[in-house]
């Protein structure tokens, strides 16, 4: 027996099946299952697939078990302090860290990419002025497909290069015009004399002409601790391995579907409250909680087994350890409470259920650490983003991570159109 394949043995016959073990870089190998049916007859039963690998993949690493979280091979925490959003985005585009010369020209490319064709401004007027931005969101994205149809086929490396970076560059402004129409104001037009993150805040914020509203003392009211909080965020949700909205986009591309199809088909994924809607049902917890004196009568309730209640915002399917990106967030949190001096109440409310948790030997024996959404929502809270654009901004910041990962799938020679197999259980 060859001690890098895989034996089963089928008891009602004793035959045996052997499978070649393939090895990772990092983390667990994987069994070769790929010939297990043509062989043996049978299906291997995975609900949730969570000890199917779907794809062999260069691009994001995960531990749960030590909290660990590598784009490109680079942890996260490097990435998230040292580097900017546009940085990682070219990391795991082009699978370095640009240069000074290529940081520019990257920047000036997609500011130049930002705005959208007339054609789509005008679709939104065909949609209710109470509109959830994130069905506008995906449809635009779909509708993005149309104007530029000439990525369905895609034939040089340059050819994928302008069909990711444009739709990087044009999904901030597509989520910032689907605000603007879902509260019935005046569309704001990219700047291309702000930075992208900036740019993203000044199409939130500004008022009809372009001008945003000042402080007391005459500045205006964009402050670099807000971009860099919000830049982190981004950064932070830049990619995560084979998550839902992740094997969707994979799984409609491996059909031949338009790449912004692709796209838009992991936006309506990722808006599942178990996906990218969990930090808005963070921060409706923190509202229903209501304040500080009722922390704990709730904490009460999410450890009663018999009682529904749940406190969004600790646990992760994949980390049994702190998620690294929260740590992050907690000291940006930190930040931004000095600079901003924010002493809202829900931070109160949300800085005692962590105070709490963390020393609560029932949330320490179920690994229920904070994760990104307990922090993220409060952040966004923070620099007056309001609740229904918080699944566009992991949009914005995943965006990135889809399209690197749908062109890495599209450009894999053994890839396969995913399709599942089943166990019937029907007459």
């Amino acid at each position: 027996m060859n001690k890098n394949t895989f034996t089963l043995i089928d008891n009602r016959d004793q035959t045996e099946y052997e499978y070649p073990i393939l090895g990772a870089s990092r983390g667990p190998q994987a069994v070769d299952m790929s010939k297990f049916y043509q062989e043996s007859g049978l299906f291997s039963y995975d609900p949730g697939f969570t000890s199917t690998a779907n794809c062999s993949s260069e691009i994001t690493f995960i531990n749960g078990e030590k909290g660990e979280l590598r784009y490109r091979g680079h942890p996260i925490e490097e990435l998230a302090t040292k580097h900017n959003y546009l940085d990682v985005c070219y990391l795991l585009l082009h699978n370095k860290l640009p240069s000074k010369e290529e940081k520019v020209a990257f920047d000036l490319e997609l500011r130049h990419r930002a705005f959208l064709p007339e054609g789509l401004r005008n679709l939104y007027d065909s949609f209710p002025d109470n509109a959830h931005p994130m069905s506008i969101l995906s449809a635009a994205t779909t509708a993005l497909s149309t104007f530029y149809y000439e990525h369905l086929s895609l034939e040089t490396q340059e050819d994928y290069y302008v069909m990711a970076h444009r739709i990087i560059a044009k999904i901030p402004t597509i989520a910032a015009f689907a605000y603007r129409k879902s509260i019935g104001a005046s569309y704001i037009y990219p700047d291309i004399d702000k930075s992208f993150t900036e740019n993203f805040l000044y199409m939130l914020r500004a008022y009809p002409g372009g001008k945003l509203k000042l402080t007391p003392n005459g500045h205006q009211e964009i402050k670099d601790i807000e971009i860099k909080a919000l830049d982190t965020i981004f950064t932070l949700h830049a990619d995560h391995e084979q998550n839902a909205s992740t094997t969707v986009v994979r799984s409609v591309g491996s059909t031949g579907a338009h790449p912004y199809v692709a796209i838009s088909s992991g936006i309506s994924a990722l808006w599942g409250r178990a996906h990218g809607g969990a930090n808005e049902s963070v921060i409706e917890q923190l509202r229903l909680i209501g304040s500080v004196e009722n922390v704990e009568k709730y904490i009460a309730k999410a450890k009663d087994p018999n009682d529904p209640f749940r406190l969004m915002g600790f646990g992760h399917r994949v980390y049994k350890n702190f998620d690294p990106r929260a740590k992050i967030l907690k000291q940006m949190q930190v930040e931004l409470s000095k600079e901003l001096n924010l002493d809202s109440e829900l931070m109160q409310i949300a800085q005692k259920i962590e105070s709490i948790a963390l020393s609560d030997e029932y949330f320490i024996e179920r690994k229920l650490y904070p994760n990104i959404d307990f922090y993220s929502g409060v952040i966004l809270t923070s620099l007056k983003i309001p609740r229904e654009m918080f699944t566009p901004i992991f949009v914005i910041g995943r965006t990135v991570g889809w399209i690197t990962q749908w062109i890495e799938s599209k450009q894999n020679p053994k890839a396969k159109i995913v399709r599942p197999r089943q166990l019937y259980t029907g007459e």
